[in-house]
């Protein structure tokens, strides 16, 4: 008998309940393509001398085929890497006040460019404009889709053909290759470097200054530090300097915060606020990162300055959605209420959650873990392990934090890139990471309400090859 004879034709196929049940929910057409495929697969197998698998089999075949296509690319995961604000994992987790805030916005018709009291038309950055004034000391604000077209938009608006001063120790680049030069040559300033890497005096701006120079600009080196023989000016100095000579001070902040995170013992960032005070006259900075937000670039300052940015046609193009800005004034809304920021900021919570607390975890999932990697020939340990804060911020500071570690016994190193692999391809990938010869999974993300998930999901590592 033709082997090809005895496959099931696509509506037998298609009238197998677990492929019933994928069409009615992902669409028959999808289910179509996928029976197709699956089909294929096992005439060509068929065709090469293979055995011709029955109906319950391909029907496995095409649901698992169905699933895979139809899995969100944007998926859950577990971050256990020891980076809280992991920029490869989206950084910060939102507040359930941000959460409801999206799904409103996103469920229904908003007052985005509508002024509710007069019936007339609104101004977007109205949503946020008087909380950034109240929360950073700023005249007005404006929003963008990140910090790095805030930079972009500023620089255009007031520097276009003429030139920038900016001290040679703060030519940052940040991740993705973002270059503070090459943002300005795209934005048509012409970078005037002062200084040396390290060091940096005021007179290095003074004797800089020229008809053409449109700004003196400070950028917060909040990716790196330079230790030892340094120096910098400080804003207030370089505020001296630009207001005596017509022109204004901006600070770049990169990540920033609004809040002073010295009082639950993390390291000191500088804010809008304090630039403001030191005599800034435009300051940019991040909507996630530090201060927990969604992704967004907020510029602050002296009102005339906003107003010609926001006449930008560019504005336009870098501006945020209705989303974005329902997330974003809910959080600035929590800010409002300093004394309970650290109880309903999530990265906040995240970020001083205690290593005690961490390390009672991880001596809770020390054994399950262990079982679950009982024929894995590894050892796996509770130990002290040191979290950072990421994305930028306070790269040299970190955080004790416990984990749960795993090593290879013997020489099977390459035991834990299976592992890691394996814990990837869980129902919601668990992401570690391998350094040392070991596999570290810091806990300090994993909280109570994920610590169920993860593990109950440890059963489905499966065994080593």
């Amino acid at each position: 008998m033709n082997k090809l004879s005895q496959l099931p034709s696509v509506d037998r196929l298609l009238a197998e309940p677990r492929v019933v049940e994928l069409a009615a929910r992902f669409g028959r057409a999808v289910a179509t393509r996928s029976v197709r495929a699956e089909l294929d697969v096992a005439r060509a197998a068929a065709k090469a001398g293979g055995a011709v698998p029955d109906s319950a089999v391909l029907a496995a075949a095409v649901a698992a085929r169905i699933e895979l296509e139809m899995r969100p690319k944007l998926r859950r995961v577990l971050n256990l890497t020891g980076t809280v604000l992991h920029t490869n994992l989206g950084r910060t987790v939102l507040p359930e006040e941000a959460v409801e805030a999206l799904v409103m916005a996103a469920r229904s018709p908003c007052a985005l460019e509508y002024d509710v009291e007069t019936g007339g038309r609104g101004d977007r950055d109205d949503v946020v404009n008087e909380l950034v004034c109240e929360l950073t000391g700023a005249e007005a604000a404006t929003i963008v889709n990140n910090n790095a077209a805030a930079v972009f938009l500023l620089l255009n608006t007031l520097a276009q053909r003429k030139e920038v001063i900016v001290s040679r120790g703060e030519l940052i680049e940040i991740g993705g290759a973002f270059r503070i030069p090459d943002i300005m040559k795209r934005a048509g300033a012409k970078l005037i470097e002062v200084g040396t890497t390290n060091r940096t005096h005021a007179r290095d701006f003074a004797e800089a200054l020229r008809p053409r120079s449109a700004m003196l600009m400070k950028v917060h080196t909040s990716n790196y530090v330079v230790q030892g023989f340094t120096h910098a000016v400080p804003e207030a100095e370089l505020a001296d300097i630009a207001r005596g000579h017509g022109i204004p001070l901006v600070v770049d902040l990169g990540s920033g915060t609004l809040a002073n995170l010295e009082q639950w013992g993390l390291p000191h960032e500088p804010t809008p606020r304090e630039a403001f005070a030191a005599g800034a006259d435009l300051v940019s900075f991040s909507g996630d990162k530090l201060l927990g937000g969604p992704q967004a670039g907020i510029l602050a300052g002296r009102k005339e300055l906003i107003a010609k940015i926001k006449k930008n046609p560019l504005k336009r193009a870098l501006r945020v959605g209705k989303l974005t800005l329902a997330a974003l004034e809910a959080v600035l809304q929590l800010y409002r209420a300093p004394e309970r920021l650290a109880e309903r900021l999530t990265t906040i919570r995240v970020l001083t959650r205690p290593e005690a607390d961490i390390r009672v975890q991880a001596e809770r999932l020390l054994p399950i873990l262990q079982a679950a990697l009982a024929a894995w020939s590894v050892t796996v340990t509770s130990e002290p392990v040191t979290s950072q804060i990421g994305s930028g911020s306070l790269p040299v500071d970190r955080l004790p934090s416990a984990g749960l570690v795993i090593r290879p016994q013997g020489k099977r190193t390459g035991i834990l890139h299976t592992l890691e692999e394996r814990l990837r391809r869980l129902p919601v990938p668990v992401i570690g990471r391998i350094a040392d010869n070991a596999l570290r999974l810091d806990l300090r993300c994993l909280g109570l309400d994920g610590e169920a998930e993860f593990a109950g999901q440890l059963g489905q590592i499966g065994l080593p090859r």
